[in-house]
């Protein structure tokens, strides 16, 4: 075990699940439930508080509470979209708690079907990386057109574990990396956080060998 450099808590690392020694930090936890009933949105809108609905510009009504600090977009179906919790225990209280302010409405709710949809994180590898380089070498996983976008997008193929609730047989979706040039990546498109780390280290030694030497 050892610390992260960078770290504001500096928290061990456990070098088994984190060989590079870097942990990504989770950002933003996107997650769905259904309600399991129709929804009056105006009706909602005009009751609960921190609510917002404007049908000529999205069918949803937009709730938002603070802790934990997030928001959900809330459609007349019964579905729900949770986005801004920073782990996925916060994005299913917060999800509970919007369910749980639409029943006192008066709203027959049942809480059901609750599910991680992605996983956004990042780090710093801490050296710039040659993205020509890497585009080139895994042309067939990567996209990188800089006057259009600054990152080299990277799409990992991997065999995601499915949330232990859904009892889903494993799939093999993308992960998609986003690496700039300065050492910063971003991850996103896993469902379990596992894969999130399993992805960036999958990458990390790719990502060591297209490194930049500065020049003296």
């Amino acid at each position: 075990m050892e610390e992260q450099g960078g770290s504001e808590d500096k928290q061990p690392v456990d070098l088994s699940i984190h060989p590079s020694g870097i942990v990504p930090t989770i950002h933003n936890i996107v997650s769905t439930a259904f309600l399991g009933c129709k929804l009056d949105l105006k009706q909602i809108v005009l009751q609960a508080r921190n609510a917002e609905y404007n049908p000529k510009r999205f069918a949803a009504v937009i709730m938002r509470i603070t802790e934990p600090k997030t928001t959900a977009l809330i459609f007349a179906s019964g579905n729900m979209v949770c986005t801004g919790a920073k782990s996925e225990e916060q994005s299913k209280l917060a999800a509970r708690k919007y369910a749980r302010i639409i029943q006192k409405l008066g709203f027959a709710v049942k809480f059901q079907r609750f599910e991680i949809r992605n996983i956004v994180a990042s780090c710093d590898v801490k050296f710039p990386i040659r993205l020509e380089g890497l585009a080139y070498s895994h042309g067939a996983f990567s996209s990188y057109e800089p006057e259009i976008f600054p990152g080299l997008i990277y799409r990992m193929k991997m065999e995601q574990k499915e949330p232990q609730e859904l009892e889903l047989p494993k799939k093999k979706k993308n992960v998609v990396l986003l690496i700039f040039v300065s050492g910063k990546i971003v991850i996103t498109g896993a469902k379990v956080r596992e894969d999130t780390y399993k992805a960036f280290e999958n990458m990390y030694p790719v990502l060591t060998e297209f490194r930049k030497v500065q020049q003296q």
